[in-house]
């Protein structure tokens, strides 16, 4: 039996893991038990038991269960640096004796993009978390092939039937493309010559997707915990390799804390200190989506109001407030036809479900504090056949010496076309785990035009720090997909070619032994610092970060020192 697919059957994400673990073990049937960096543990209980445990150790739900995540969407090598490095005659970097990791919708790992000039394929490993019966030895579901059984699979007639894995959707092998890709006469990757390991991530299961009320037709919704595993997969399997890895994460969400002090983002944190390793994370598509607002409530007694537009046919949605400690807040809600949650007090851990008289609409509340390292308060609620028209929500200041409150909607995608706040602030819409303090952060520009792409996502997080920390091209990059050439546009993209020249960096620091301790924090600094920025603007900015990626002039500034 497979217990990572069933619904009665919950994965917790607990930190200290490997003591708590063993304690809950002592008093509940774990089913499985799974270790990962920086003493996280993620457990996999029967449902029936996940109040219990929740209360055993005193962690509010939203940190214990994981969060539904989305995805995020050949590049101008010569505007940011790149083919000047693949054409120096001394440097010679092209991502030799380096992994970059992807975790995605999977790769086709048939295409001619993906193999070296004998016809050997660049990938060292796929892990389809959607293929039972092969797991990885230390894990239990889905289907791990190695590079001798790729290589087989592209001697055989029907490559599939030796290797059946596929990527269905395009994004992952579109990345993978931009990455390390290989050349030819059409397109060149930013590493060509790096290997890849690739995770082809699983739906979310069906309890998660209620929880999170995503909508039936979005496909691509993938569990926090399932991407945490697939990170440390990746790292271990570089270990074994005994090779750096930089590893692409073009997943996220607007659900949590946004700050850098959720689980997984401390988890991504901690691995961003090893040597050899470079994390790299997109920003997100939210910067015009209209899915943020925030404000500041002056006074204990105070209120203020935030009005949501609910288009026709609209699904059901959440809606989550994130306030600092110490102060507490609470919310009522009332309908475009007048009728009134009353205001829900707080009280953490209570859930509040009151169903309206004259409409089919009915509101779930429930209130959390103190939340994650940062002891924030979280009112996570959820609007159930929303009746068409503006939706007022009152947030009252029931405690106040600070004020400032945030509030967010599902990402584009997870959330009816048209559902959005009235009075937005684009400011704070860089998703998470994009937040986490020290990996790369990637917004996306137009390197044809020298433009923002309006819809990446802007900073800073509520920490506050700055995000993103740079932008790369991101605006109908050119790419291969599984069906052949073309575009996409996005920051997972930019992404992608930043995991790219994190690739080109490790084999400059570790595989030539010019910086054996290189990691995501010291890449990061050098790909900050040698951004190409304009006269026009003031930096850090909210949403060039600190300017335009150009690898080529780290490498100029590294001469200097």
């Amino acid at each position: 039996m497979n217990f990572e697919l069933e619904n009665d059957v919950v994965d917790l994400l607990i930190k200290d893991g490997s003591y708590l673990s063993e304690e809950i073990s002592k008093l509940f049937p774990v089913l499985h038990t799974y270790h990962l960096q920086g003493d996280y543990s993620i457990i996999y209980v029967p449902t029936e038991f996940e109040d219990d445990i929740q209360r055993l150790i005193g962690i509010n739900r939203p940190e214990l269960q994981p969060v539904v995540y989305g995805l995020m969407g050949k590049i101008d090598l010569d505007s940011i640096g790149i083919t000047q490095l693949h054409e120096h005659p001394y440097m010679e970097l092209e991502g030799q004796g380096v992994l970059i990791g992807f975790i995605d919708t999977g790769i086709d790992y048939t295409l001619d993009t993906f193999r070296f000039e004998d016809g050997t394929s660049k990938i060292k490993y796929i892990w389809d978390q959607t293929i039972e019966g092969r797991a990885p030895n230390w894990l239990h579901f889905g289907s791990e092939y190695s590079d001798a059984e790729i290589n087989k699979a592209l001697l055989a007639e029907d490559p599939f039937s030796v290797v059946p894995h596929k990527d269905t959707v395009g994004h992952g092998t579109f990345l993978a493309s931009v990455a390390a890709g290989t050349e030819n006469r059409e397109y060149i990757g930013a590493a060509p010559q790096a290997e890849i390991i690739a995770v082809k991530l699983r739906k979310a299961r069906q309890r998660y997707l209620d929880e999170y009320v995503v909508p039936k037709e979005q496909e691509n919704a993938f569990e926090s915990t399932d991407v945490m595993l697939a990170v440390q997969y990746i790292v271990n399997k570089a270990n074994s390799l005994k090779k750096p890895v930089a590893i692409c994460i073009s997943v996220g969400t607007n659900l949590g804390m946004h700050d850098g002090f959720n689980p997984f983002e401390e988890y991504l944190s901690a691995l961003s200190s090893r040597s050899g390793v470079c994390i790299c994370v997109a920003a997100g598509n939210e910067g015009q989506a209209r899915h943020h607002t925030n404000g500041q409530i002056s006074k204990t007694g105070s209120k203020q109001d935030i009005e949501i537009s609910v288009p026709p046919n609209a699904g059901s949605f959440w809606v989550e407030i994130w306030n600092d400690a110490p102060d507490r807040m609470s919310v009522e809600f009332k309908s475009p036809t007048g009728e009134t949650t009353g205001h829900i007090y707080a009280r953490t851990g209570s859930v509040y479900d009151i169903g309206f008289i004259f409409e089919k609409a009915r509101v779930n509340v429930q209130y959390f504090f103190p939340v994650g390292g940062s002891g924030s308060q979280l009112i996570y609620a959820r609007i159930f056949n929303p009746t068409q028209g503006v939706w007022t929500m009152t947030i009252y200041g029931d405690y106040i010496l600070e004020g400032e409150y945030h509030v967010w909607l599902p990402t584009t995608g997870f959330v009816s076309e048209g559902l959005e706040f009235l009075s937005p602030t684009p400011n704070f819409t860089v998703v998470v785990p994009a937040t986490t303090i020290g990996v790369v952060t990637s917004g996306a520009f137009d390197s044809k035009t020298n433009s923002i792409c309006i819809n990446s996502s802007r900073g800073p997080s509520r920490l506050p720090a700055f995000n993103p920390d740079f932008v790369a091209p991101g605006v109908n990059v050119s790419g291969v997909y599984p069906g052949g050439y073309g575009t996409m546009s996005g920051t997972s993209v930019a992404a992608a070619f930043t995991a790219g020249a994190g690739a080109l960096l490790l084999q400059w620091g570790i595989i030539n032994g010019n910086d054996i301790s290189l990691n995501t924090y010291r890449i990061r600094a050098l790909l900050i610092s040698g951004c190409t920025r304009d006269p026009g603007i003031s930096y850090p900015d909210f949403q060039w970060g600190y300017g335009k990626i150009n690898l080529y002039n780290t490498f100029n500034l590294l001469r200097m020192t």
